[in-house]
């Protein structure tokens, strides 16, 4: 399989991208322990959220008005544009349209009332994140640019040429249009589409400025010691906002080193210094073992061993709808 060919750099061997303040991914034999002794607790196999978003053709001014998908999937609104975040519209977060993940509820906003979309942001190849049948359907409808890490404009071109995707390295800023960028950052995590790819190909988390403040967008990543949250506040100052995931975590010696848990999602809010988070990656799939709610009863309990108000983190349904 074609992959990234490019410069070795400070996070790019010649074959494969690291992390130098991160951990390689899992080997086979710890796959295959979770898998031998995982305890996965039973989800429903429908969970509708209640809520459906129609959201306006356009937000104006200095406004944000952010739709929640479900999973990690958001519809931001700002500046007259319209920008999705890891768009996935499938039934499964899978290779597959027969088995993997299935959704337990629809996509809080239906793909037909989506506006007419200028942007898409994917953070890296993992099938909850990358889905190349919802970028293919959105190049058909509105043929919006795909800003994503470098080496995943390989897959989604490889599936669908119309794919508008370009890559980018870490750090660098991509202007989308008049008073809206976003910089590619650094998040610890890793990237694969099959057995045979490990970290061929970059993954990231952004940072969106807006005529609202910046927003920091984290699609997947482990806490570790807070370095990349701190680095995040140092290097782009005040955050108006962070998404955070806040599912995905259980076993925690397994998810430790690339998923967070709620209560380091609290940490790594304090860390990156955002006014206000918002929690994504939770009670859509269920990728792990813990049971469908506990995420967000285990963020309830986080913020109040900080001493944290609930509003300063909240967990949206998808088809909720939060504005700044």
């Amino acid at each position: 399989m074609k992959t990234y060919n490019g410069p070795v750099s400070d996070h790019f061997d010649g074959l494969r991208f690291f992390d130098p303040d991160g951990t390689p991914p899992h080997t086979f034999a710890q796959i295959m322990r979770w898998q031998r002794t995982r305890k996965a607790a039973k989800w429903p196999a429908r969970a509708p959220s209640g809520f459906a978003d129609v959201p306006p053709p356009s937000v104006t001014g200095n406004r944000v008005r952010l739709s929640f998908v479900g999973h990690a999937s958001w519809l931001i609104q700002t500046a007259g544009l319209n920008i999705l975040i890891d768009p996935v519209w499938s039934q499964r977060a899978s290779p597959f349209t027969f088995a993997g993940p299935k959704r337990v509820n629809d996509p809080g906003i239906a793909f037909e009332a989506l506006p007419k979309i200028d942007a898409v942001l994917v953070s890296h190849g993992h099938y909850d994140h990358l889905d190349v049948r919802t970028l293919s359907k959105l190049a058909a409808k509105f043929s919006p640019r795909v800003i994503t890490p470098l080496g995943n404009d390989v897959t989604m071109r490889a599936h669908d040429a119309a794919i508008r995707a370009e890559a980018h390295d870490w750090n660098q800023r991509v202007e989308i249009d008049d008073g809206v960028a976003v910089t590619l950052v650094a998040t610890r995590h890793w990237s694969a589409r099959g057995l045979f790819d490990r970290n061929k190909v970059l993954w990231a988390s952004f940072v969106l400025e807006t005529p609202a403040g910046k927003i920091y967008v984290v699609a997947d990543s482990g806490y570790g010691d807070g370095k990349h949250f701190r680095r995040v506040s140092e290097a782009h100052g005040a955050l108006r906002l962070a998404i955070l995931p806040i599912g995905a975590y259980e076993p925690r010696w397994f998810m430790r080193d690339m998923h967070m848990n709620p209560s380091d999602a609290v940490k790594a809010l304090a860390d990156c210094g955002a006014e206000q988070a918002l929690a994504h990656h939770h009670g859509t799939f269920q990728l792990t073992d813990e049971a469908i709610d506990a995420p967000a009863h285990a963020l309830d309990a986080a913020l109040g061993e900080a001493k944290l108000p609930r509003e300063k983190f909240a967990a949206l349904k998808p088809g909720q709808v939060f504005e700044i």
